[in-house]
Formats: structure tokens, C-alpha cells, sequence
């Protein structure tokens, strides 16, 4: 399959020197020989790095990472990597895991682009989760968004056949742009009856993230597309 590559003049993110507490700090120190996944550009072996054959789901940008613990809990016989920028969320996770015993998932602490496009092999993954990605409100900055076509595509080369991308977000316009962009990859296809959004999954748990944008009247929208 031809590679997929994704511009790297603008980034998504922005690495912001926020507090990390003295019990993420030493998670980080103690637990991320046990969980963490040091970026390097060359495949990585799931099977290898799990010690087994299962499915396989990434989150990009987990946040806390509440979600990525409570699916992990929940499934067991699918394994989880989490993806994400920030190190305080990344401490948390990984002392919410090795709290939880759970052993089906790896934390990467890199850029997401870079980790699918040379850590991750194409159709090795069954799911892709994308929630709540930072909306880049000023039409200024819509170029920063991460789901772009680009990337987008990149994405979806990662799925197997039949493999699911799952986004969600809160804000509305940004919503709209994802429905438009992943409607356009000729590798997706949208698994909404009515061609647009979807219900909120059951297993995608509220975060304090969505339950704080609840109490503000805030939507959620949410998007499921399977790979053809």
C-alpha cells in the first residue's frame, strides 16, 4: 500500500508547561518502563509488544486518559495504545492502569501524525478513537485542526478492512468540517443510517472533560466510519 504523508509545518498541538503533580511525576518515572512505548521511526510489533494476537485499538489524544482505562477494563481481550502530547495526562493514565492491574494497554507519549505514519503499520489497527480533538475556535487557526484530509486518510490506511474511526466533538462547526472531510476519503465509509452523525456510543464513558461542557449546554457530536 502506498504510504500516506501528513504535512508537519503546522502542528494540532500545542505543548503547554502545565503542573504535573508529584504522583504523575513519579507514575512517570516508575511506571513507564512498564507501559510506555518510546517513539522510534520503524514498525512496531503489536504482537510482540502485547504478547499476543488480539484486537487492536488507538486512542489519539486521551487526555486524562479516563476513557482509555475504562474501555481497557472493559475489554480485555482487546488491546489499547494511548497516544497523547501532554505528560500530566499521561502520568495519570498510567497510574489509573497499573491501579487497575490491566495488562492490555501501552502508552506513546509523541506526536500522533508521526507515531501512524512510521511506528504504526498500514491495516494493523481496528479501531482508531479521536475525542473531543482541540476545536482551534479562531477561523485563523481552523488550519491547526487535526482532522484534515491528510491526515484523515492516513488514518484510515492504518484500519484493517472493516476497521472503525471514531471521533466526537463539542463543537458544533468543528463537527460539521469532520462530517465533510471523512465523507470525502474514498477509504471510509459513514455508519450513520441518516448519512451524518451518529447516538453517543454506551461504552464511551463521560469524562469530566463532557460532563464540565454538559452542565455548560454544550452538544456532543459523534461520528462512526468504517473502512472499506
Amino acid at each position: 500500500m502506498e504510504e500516506v504523508t501528513h504535512p508537519r509545518s503546522i502542528r494540532s498541538f500545542v505543548l503547554r508547561a502545565g503542573r504535573i503533580t508529584e504522583a504523575q511525576q513519579r507514575a512517570l518515572e516508575a511506571l513507564w518502563p512498564k507501559y510506555g512505548v518510546e517513539f522510534e521511526p520503524s514498525p512496531l510489533d503489536l504482537d510482540a509488544l502485547f504478547g499476543r494476537s488480539a484486537p487492536r485499538v488507538v486512542e489519539i489524544g486521551f487526555g486524562n486518559g479516563e476513557n482509555l482505562a475504562s474501555l481497557a477494563q472493559a475489554h480485555p481481550d482487546r488491546d489499547h495504545l494511548g497516544i497523547e502530547v501532554h505528560r500530566a495526562g499521561v502520568g495519570r493514565v498510567l497510574n489509573a492502569v497499573d491501579n487497575a492491574a490491566l495488562t492490555n494497554v501501552r502508552v506513546i507519549c509523541h506526536d500522533a501524525v508521526q507515531v501512524l505514519e512510521q511506528q504504526l503499520a498500514p491495516q494493523s489497527l481496528d479501531e482508531v478513537l479521536i475525542l473531543f480533538p482541540d476545536p482551534w475556535h479562531k477561523k485563523r487557526h481552523h488550519k491547526r485542526r487535526l482532522i484534515q484530509a491528510p491526515f484523515v486518510e492516513l488514518a484510515a490506511s492504518r484500519l484493517k478492512h472493516g476497521g472503525l474511526l471514531r471521533l466526537a466533538t463539542d463543537w458544533e462547526a468543528y463537527g460539521a468540517q469532520m462530517l465533510d472531510v471523512l465523507g470525502k476519503c474514498p477509504l471510509l465509509e459513514n455508519m450513520s443510517t441518516s448519512g451524518a452523525f451518529i447516538e453517543r456510543p454506551a461504552e464511551r464513558i463521560l469524562t469530566r472533560f463532557e460532563k464540565r461542557g454538559a452542565r455548560l449546554g454544550h452538544g456532543v457530536w459523534d461520528l462512526a466510519f468504517r473502512r472499506r
